[in-house]
């Protein structure tokens, strides 16, 4: 994560300059404004992998050494079918219009965006999902039945 982390640190030392030259400029306090927090976004999140990237063990790409296949094999986890991206998304979108329009309908979103934040941390937890992100033998190691002999529901 060093190189991610120096990308981020560039982008954070070039916005800020670029704040700087658009200030003085044209004296306009809103694009300055915006261009400021950028930088100040491109900053955090390059300080959080510099964090990371000490914590951690040095990974095939950072070193100039690495390898292509060194890289290779499994990843993680990542849901192929979930529906709660899109009904986040479409949640977060109602509770812009909220603040737009009026707080009856920033009400209606804040409770959707919590519903759906809630529905997409625990969707492998509950249900018929319950059991998809660990292997039919691990289940059967721990003593549990799968809720499905099959892996994804569209199986």
């Amino acid at each position: 994560m060093k190189v991610e982390s120096v990308l981020f640190g560039t982008y954070s030392v070039f916005f800020v300059l670029v704040t700087a030259l658009y200030w003085f400029l044209s004296y306009d306090p809103t694009g300055t404004a915006c261009l400021a927090l950028v930088g100040g976004l491109a900053l955090m999140v390059g300080y959080y992998l510099w964090q990371t990237s000490r914590r951690m063990e040095v990974r095939p790409e950072d070193r100039d050494d690495g390898e292509i296949s060194e890289g290779a094999g499994e990843m993680g986890f990542f849901s192929p079918h979930s529906y709660w991206p899109i009904l986040t998304a479409a949640a977060f979108t109602v509770t812009t219009l909220g603040a737009v329009i009026g707080p009856w309908l920033l009400v209606v979103g804040l409770v959707a965006v919590i519903v759906t934040v809630l529905g997409f941390l625990f969707e492998y937890y509950v249900g018929i999902n319950r059991s998809q992100s660990q292997t039919l033998q691990a289940l059967e190691s721990m003593g549990e039945q799968p809720t499905s002999p099959h892996k994804f529901l569209g199986d």
